[in-house]
């Protein structure tokens, strides 16, 4: 075994452990009445309450991703990308994420499919940042909206939570309105230290400003109107799959399902967030009236179709790509390819 590889094999096992230790919690450990998270024969009672929820949850999930592939194009746009394009590689890495480890597919669309775009990997890397920005403020957000009519909530983590959605927001309006005078000042502090965690965020940060620079201010305002509608499509298909299996709950909890779940994949495990996303989803549902058991099975199954359609989306985008192409090379030998250092 080679050195890089023992090296990415490191980097993967704790994942790994932490995925696995995530789903001992939720499905396997003992509860103090002695029960545990996964029950077959709440799993087996699970029916199609009507046909309407099935294509609510199609429809939203359509919804959904085609917004975040015309965010990401809205970013690029600047750069002459064309929509068609952004969507494949966008639904492309989403697919590598869910089944490769460490975010692989989010450096292929940096170092792969720049050429793609018609643009630098700098100036992908530079999206990637600020995409992920969006995300985690808009996340943020709901997260506070929907702790206010959770249970278990106590009013010092509601106090904490709202504190860090304002200073987020302000953070972020200051990115956005003083992009160009905090760009000297940024680099400066970052050459005064020698701090490579440092230097890193200084990095991040110049692109992100050098992102909403091209894009403009207002041209950036619109990006998060269109985050909130992104995640306003996904709330809506959380609530339809909820409707669609009879879950029993208030009307919070799929969203506060929502911003829990995908932030939760910040938390680093297995390919595809697997572990930290059924506890989240569980965490939240129960605290808006579900059942431990039923909270746990919602979790898994919403995981489940969010790994089989966006994977089968993004992988049917991959192959039809390298068909017209006639492109043979295979996938990992792509991975190989990528910079063993970048981490995003």
């Amino acid at each position: 075994m080679t050195r890089d590889r023992a090296k990415s094999l490191l980097k993967i096992l704790p994942g790994f452990a932490v995925s696995a230790f995530f789903i001992w919690w939720t499905y396997i450990r003992r509860h103090p009445d002695g029960s545990r998270g996964f029950d077959p024969h709440v799993f087996r009672s699970i029916h199609i309450t009507s046909w309407v929820w099935v294509v609510a949850v199609l429809g939203f999930t359509f919804l959904g991703y085609t917004m975040r592939c015309f965010r990401w194009w809205w970013m690029l746009r600047p750069m002459g990308s064309k929509f068609s394009t952004c969507a494949r590689v966008l639904m492309t890495s989403l697919a590598a994420n869910n089944i490769l480890p460490l975010r692989i597919g989010d450096i292929m669309r940096v170092f792969t499919y720049a050429s793609d775009l018609g643009t630098t990997s700098t100036t992908v890397l530079s999206t990637v940042i600020l995409e992920k920005l969006l995300d985690v403020f808009t996340l943020a957000v709901m997260v506070v909206f929907t702790m206010r009519f959770g249970q278990g909530v106590s009013p010092h983590a509601r106090l904490v939570a709202e504190l860090c959605v304002v200073i987020s927001t302000v953070g972020l309006l200051v990115l956005i309105f003083g992009a160009k005078q905090l760009h000297a000042p940024v680099q400066s502090l970052a050459q005064k230290t020698q701090n490579g965690l440092v230097k890193k965020i200084e990095h991040w940060l110049s692109l992100a400003i050098d992102c909403i620079e091209k894009i403009g201010i207002a041209g950036t305002l619109m990006l998060i109107v269109y985050s909130l509608l992104a995640w306003g499509f996904e709330g809506l298909m959380y609530a339809s799959a909820s409707k669609l299996i009879g879950l029993s709950t208030d009307w919070v909890g799929p969203w506060q399902a929502v911003a829990e779940a995908n932030l939760s994949f910040l938390i680093p495990s297995s390919p595809g967030g697997i572990g930290p996303f059924e506890l989240a989803c569980q965490d939240a549902l129960v605290r808006h009236g579900a059942g431990v058991k039923w909270a746990a099975t919602f979790g898994l199954l919403m995981h489940v179709w969010l790994l089989l359609a966006l994977t089968g989306v993004g992988g049917a985008m991959f192959l039809i790509h390298r068909a017209r192409r006639a492109f043979h090379k295979p996938l990992l030998d792509e991975v190989e390819a990528l910079p063993s250092a970048t981490e995003i």
